[in-house]
């Protein structure tokens, strides 16, 4: 049973083939039985006339023969149904009628049965109206203030309101400007009748202007008087929503102020009583029919949408309170009280399914039995109750919605990257300028377990890498089928890239229309970027790894790089990467230390990833679970900033460069024209490159990015106080004027990471270890390599991505003492 479906209290199929639509549904006490209790009045356009008192044995039953007090073929296309008091002389309901010329209105009495018969309602007729123009709607109220009974206003076709006091007909009058006839209302507060026209307005019109204005069957047909009597009738206000309108409604409760509610085609609307908005809401959904039935908290009011997706929404003003699933579109809805059930919904469809429904679960009548009173074990409460919260904190450090097992996935994406390159280099408008770029294939693999409609597959990649081709839209996979899809990754940049990790996404949809997402990961090899070299003793950056595990021979991580038969390799390597830098990768004979270097600062760290997931693998492959790779030196911020400030510089420059390019395109322009007609519309080569230039950009947002990124760390999870999570962040990025702000949150972020501040707003110290930063390091003697022995409870170190180091800081230890402890 689902909670977001409607309870089905009771329901019917109404005649065969007959159609309805809104405005042939009501409730109310049409009999006049004086217990509260509504009835629903329906009325088809096949000219059926029924009036229903449900009252089922058990929710969910279907329709009793005493269920239909009254069923009539009036003859005429029923267009609209209302309850009032209609009838002069007495203040009871009637029944009023609408057909296309004619009004009607009924009263509805019933005659008690004797034991084998029920009772027997019938209709007698009190009066009627013929009409001489063609009906489209009508609403009903106490026009002009009048007590004790309702007067009738009835829309045509061609835009005239017809006003009936009960028996006589009082007057009529055509609205200015009128094309198609809209939904029609009464508001008793302003005395005035509220339309929306097909100029997409909301207008209103008071009834005393409405009641002195020119009669209408005075006036002489011809266009230009119609036009010209029109303009005499003057509009009170009017609204321009830009939409039709597919109803209105004027309600006032006692909790909220009185409110005029317009239902457009995407947008619902609460006016005042003046036209002013005092809410408007947009609706994702094509709505079909709406009712505002209460109001359960003061000054605001309850809604219900009826949509075309057979969805039920309840609104509180703009907020969405509830959905229920219908098993129909409904065209109609009302809210009624059905045997002492207050709040029943009714709804119609257009093709006769009317049921009364009510929303959440039904009440559960179990009673748990009676148990035997026995003494509590607190100790095993407390066991249980412990085992339960491990439970409770296991589950919600765990918050991947994908499935836990390959088993349980749909869809299941797998990426196999070939071992070896490519014989020949698939690369394309590669920007590298070594002699030959390198390729390595990628086969991609999809298995489906399900009917997957319209795969697509995304292959990404992180700048400057790139793929010949990086997205597929592959024919619909039926359950058990596979495909796969081949391609290339190559070094399209002139730079070396950050990662070497790419990624596979695969959306489609299932048979119900469910879009569903299956990704998966690949590594590429890093020949694709560098290769071997000779290794170099002297560098500008070095860099040095610590680990709890004697160094390994380069012979057993880095095969792909070394010669099995050099010694010399097994210690030491080099890389060459193909933008022409080299970096240099050196183990310690003495120690249990790595040391990564080069001449510049942004190749250490693809290489030493490199070294640390290499590392990791061949532990893992060991069953050697307490491996850890730390840093111990001090992060090289200043080196970082002169690269930001050489990138900084470049950006400024591009700024000049692209403003004098933008002073002198009128002149390129006209140059080119001159051009073009000298070699006969043949754009030259020299022509098309300056094309690229006036056309490109040269604008780049990194430091603004970065530093709005940073600011909101700071702002938040690494804020030192409230204060500091009360400023408000600027949420336009521009090119700051230089980069000394952006330097200095980059030092704060790594001193509050170092004092102990976490990426995290979890307090669960367990999701994340607070990172301790040293003061400084020492370096690798440069002659053998020697190391400094490693002091005893000294933890100044920078834990890797999955290990964390243990120990903690020897206190009272400072640079010059770490100096002397190294000397032998």
């Amino acid at each position: 049973m689902s909670l977001f479906k409607a309870r089905d209290w009771w329901s019917t199929i109404l005649g065969e083939k007959e159609e309805f639509d809104q405005g042939c549904l009501c409730v109310g006490d049409v009999d006049n039985s004086g217990s509260g209790q509504d009835k629903i009045i329906v009325g088809s356009y096949m000219g059926y006339l029924r009036i229903f008192n449900p009252h089922p044995v058990k929710p969910g039953d279907g329709v009793q023969p005493e269920d239909l007090l009254l069923e009539v073929q009036l003859r005429e296309p029923i267009l609209q149904v209302e309850v009032g008091k209609f009838v002069s002389g007495t203040e009871g309901l009637h029944l009023a009628v609408l057909h296309c010329r004619k009004l009607c209105v009924y009263t509805v009495s019933g005659t008690l049965g004797t034991v084998e018969h029920g009772n027997q309602y019938q209709i007698k007729l009190m009066y009627e109206h013929h009409l001489q123009r063609t009906a489209c709607n009508m609403t009903y109220g106490p026009f002009g203030g009048v007590k004790g009974r309702d007067l009738i206003c009835i829309q045509s076709m061609d835009g005239m309101l017809m006003l009936f006091e009960q028996e006589s007909y009082a007057f009529g009058r055509f609205l200015p400007g009128f094309l198609l006839p809209g939904p029609l209302t009464y508001s008793s507060r302003t005395d005035s009748f509220i339309t929306v026209s097909s100029c997409q307005q909301v207008e209103s019109y008071k009834y005393q202007v409405l009641a002195f204005a020119t009669d209408a069957d005075e006036r002489q047909e011809t266009e230009q008087q119609k036009l010209s009597s029109g303009k005499r009738l003057a509009v009170d206000w009017v609204l321009n929503i830009g939409e039709q309108a597919l109803d209105i409604c004027v309600v006032s409760f006692n909790q909220a102020v009185s409110s005029v509610f317009v239902l457009g085609e995407r947008n619902f609307f609460c006016l005042k009583d003046n036209g002013q908005i005092r809410f408007m809401k947009k609706l994702d959904y094509s709505p079909s029919c709406f009712i505002p039935y209460c109001s359960v908290k003061e000054g605001t009011i309850n809604t219900l949408v009826g949509n075309h997706n057979k969805i039920l929404n309840v609104y509180q003003d703009v907020t969405l309170k509830w959905a229920t699933q219908l098993p129909h579109i409904p065209v109609s809805v009302k809210v009624a009280n059905l045997q002492g059930l207050k709040g029943v919904i009714v709804t119609l469809s257009d093709d006769g399914h009317l049921q009364c429904s009510y929303l959440g679960t039904d009440p559960s009548v179990f009673q748990a039995p009676r148990v035997d009173s026995r003494e509590i074990n607190y100790e095993e409460f407390d066991a249980e109750m412990k085992k339960l919260q491990k439970s409770i904190k296991e589950a919600t450090k765990t918050q991947d919605i994908l499935p836990k097992s390959e088993k349980h996935r749909k869809l299941i994406v797998t990426a196999e990257v070939s071992p070896d390159l490519d014989a020949e280099s698939q690369a394309i408008d590669s920007e590298v300028k070594a002699e030959a770029v390198p390729s390595v294939t990628v086969k991609v693999t999809i298995q489906s377990r399900v009917t997957a409609q319209k795969p697509n597959l995304v292959v990404c990649v992180q700048a400057p890498l790139a793929v010949t081709c990086d997205q597929f839209f592959l024919d619909d996979l039926e359950p058990d089928a596979s495909e796969t899809v081949v391609l290339s990754v190559f070094l399209k940049g002139n730079c070396a890239p950050s990662e070497l990790e790419g990624n596979c996404v695969v959306s489609y949809n299932t048979p119900t229309g469910v879009l569903n997402v299956a990704q998966c990961n690949f590594r590429l090899p890093l020949r694709l970027v560098c290769f071997p070299a000779q290794p170099s003793k002297a560098a500008n950056h070095k860099l040095t790894i610590d680990t709890n595990k004697p160094p390994i021979s380069f012979l057993t991580i880095f095969p792909d790089f070394v010669d099995p038969s050099g010694d010399d390799q097994a210690n030491a390597l080099g890389f060459q990467f193909l933008t022409g830098s080299k970096t240099t990768l050196l183990a310690s004979k003495t120690s249990q230390r790595y040391r990564i270097q080069s001449d510049h600062l942004e190749d250490l760290w693809l290489i030493t990833k490199e070294l640390i997931l290499r590392l990791e693998e061949h532990f893992k492959k060991q069953n050697c679970k307490d491996f850890a790779c730390t840093f111990s030196g001090s992060i090289p911020l200043q080196e970082y900033f002169e690269l930001i400030d050489q990138h900084f510089e470049l950006r400024l420059n591009a700024e000049k460069f692209q403003e004098l390019l933008s002073e002198r395109a009128v002149q390129f322009r006209a140059i080119e024209r001159r051009l073009l007609t000298r070699f006969k519309d043949k754009t030259p080569a020299p022509l098309q490159h300056l094309d690229t230039l006036l056309e490109g950009t040269f604008r780049e947002g990194w430091e603004e990015a970065v530093d709005a990124a940073i600011s909101y760390l700071l702002r938040t999870c690494l804020s030192k106080s409230s204060k500091e999570q009360a400023l408000n962040l600027s949420s336009d990025l521009c090119m700051p004027k230089d980069t000394s702000r952006l330097k200095k949150n980059i030092t704060v972020f790594c001193d509050r990471l170092a004092k102990g501040g976490r990426l995290s707003l979890s307090t669960d110290s367990a999701t994340q270890q607070a990172a301790v930063m040293p003061g400084g390091c020492t370096t690798i003697p440069e002659s053998d390599l020697e190391e400094r022995p490693v002091i005893p409870g000294y933890t100044g170190k920078f834990p890797s991505h999955r290990q964390v180091a243990k120990q903690k800081s020897k206190p009272g230890l400072s640079e010059d003492a770490e100096k002397e402890e190294e000397k032998p």
